[in-house]
Order: structure tokens, then sequence, then C-alpha cells
């Protein structure tokens, strides 16, 4: 079976508190990708006598049996009987990117399991399995454009302000430590809710549309902030940085005219 887990940006990113539980309460919006990873899996012959999975294209070198799609068929062997599985990843969606793009393999790889072995969990119940897994999981269960509020799992879905704009995506190619973002961020309570102004033109958002990691991810590698100002400097209605970094995109009224220097960073563009 073979399944192209999404990714997202997110319009938007506000913490708000720190949590008795050591995790973060935000408010953003997750807004859906169709740059894509792609994930195969198949069942194991009886000779296997654990999962194995081989990893392609933009690969950190990383040991695969830490990856988050083995850590979650174990995770899921805990509660269902699956038997060990051949899995291939190939990687288009940079790590440590902001993109989500290791929870989307871990949602959209939960929900074909329930699909193949016929498991008959629900999609709320498939949320609730892949929470325990990451904080921003849940939202690939859907995919769809949704309010993020708690941990990222609290989601009202929205609809879809991008439609018929067109976007570009860039990646600097350095990568943030999403806890280390954390840790150089101050929690603050929010004065307007990303719901009062993501109906606003977007012509509007700059200003009011913030993410609270753009600070410390600008100090950190100056090249994400010296981007951004190149996005504005060439048209864009509105720029901002995706999650805890690196990658920042561009919201345009038409395909825009990008110079070298910026091209060299894209790594997704089209019409939403």
């Amino acid at each position: 079976m073979i399944v192209f887990p999404i990714c997202k940006i997110n319009l938007g990113l506000h913490i708000t508190a720190k949590r008795p539980d050591g995790y973060h309460d935000i408010e953003t919006i997750f807004y859906p990708l169709r740059l894509c990873d792609a994930l195969e899996f198949v069942v194991s012959d009886t000779s296997f006598k654990k999962d194995d999975l081989t990893l392609t294209g933009l690969n950190d070198g990383s040991d695969p049996d830490e990856n988050i799609v083995i850590k979650t068929v174990k995770k899921l062997r805990e509660s269902f009987n699956i038997p060990f599985l051949k899995i291939h990843l190939h990687k288009a969606i940079p790590m440590g990117a902001g993109l989500g793009g290791g929870s989307s393999d871990a949602a959209c790889f939960t929900r074909a399991i329930n699909r193949y072995f016929k498991l008959n969990n629900s999609m709320q119940q498939l949320k609730e399995i892949v929470l325990e897994i990451g904080s921003d999981c849940p939202f690939f269960i859907d995919g769809a454009p949704a309010y993020a509020a708690g941990r990222g799992e609290i989601l009202t879905p929205l609809n879809q302000v991008l439609k018929r704009y067109y976007l570009v995506l860039l990646n600097p190619g350095v990568a943030i430590n999403t806890a280390e973002a954390y840790k150089n961020c101050r929690p603050a309570s929010v004065a307007t809710s990303l719901l009062q102004v993501i109906n606003s033109p977007i012509s509007e958002w700059k200003g009011l549309i913030v993410n609270d990691f753009e600070g410390f991810a600008f100090r950190k590698h100056p090249v994400i902030g010296e981007i951004k100002r190149e996005l504005y400097n060439h048209g864009a209605l509105f720029s901002l940085m995706s999650g805890s970094g690196s990658s920042l995109f561009g919201i345009f009224s038409d395909k825009p005219e990008l110079p070298e220097k910026l091209k060299e960073f894209v790594i997704w563009e089209g019409t939403m």
C-alpha cells in the first residue's frame, strides 16, 4: 500500500502558555500544502523478526529504527495485532523545517494501517491515537485547513482562505530544533485571536498575523529573515515563517518573478 503524506504551513503561531505537563498551549492555523513524502508498506514474510524501513530522498543519515514511522507502528502494535512490515519512506519534505513532515508521516501511516488491516477506528479515534506520537499529528488525519488550540490538537475547521492565491515555499537549508525554539520563546496571551483576523484581506495580514518563533529563528539564522524581506521586496502580499522554522512562505496574487538568490531556496510553488 502506498500513501502520500502532505505537509503544512502555519498561518500565524502564538505560544500562549507553558503547561504543567511540560507541553505548551498554542494558537495557530494549520494549512495543507501538496508537497508530500511517499510511504509504502507490505507485510513481511515470516522470516522477518522486526519491521524493516528503508529511507530515500532527503535522508539526514539518522538510524531508520529511530524514525517516527517505526515508532508509530510499535505504538499501534501495543493495541492491535499488526504483523511485521517492510516499509519504504521517500522524503521530499525537509526535516527541521516547520512543515510537519514527520508528524504527517506518522498520521498518514496510522490512517493507512487502519484501512489496510480493517481496524475500524473512527477518524476521532485515529486522532486520539496519533496525539500520543506528536502534538500536530491529529491535524494530518484530516489534512484540511484548521484553527488549532491546546497543544495543537483542538481543531476547528476553516475555509480555504488561500484558494486561488499563488504560494511560494522556501527552505534555507538550515534545521531548527523545536525544543530549542520553545526554550527561547516566552509564552504570552494574545489580545486578538487568529480567528478574528484570518478572514481579513491577505494584504492586511502583515503586522496582524505573526509567528512567535521568528525572533529566535532570525537571530540564530539571519538568512531566514533575509529571505522574508526579499519576498516582500518582490511583491508578496504576506510572508511568514512556518512552525518553529526554518521554512518560509510568500503569498502572491499571481506567480512572481523571483531573483535567482531566492529561487535556489524554493522547494514548492503553485496556485492554492
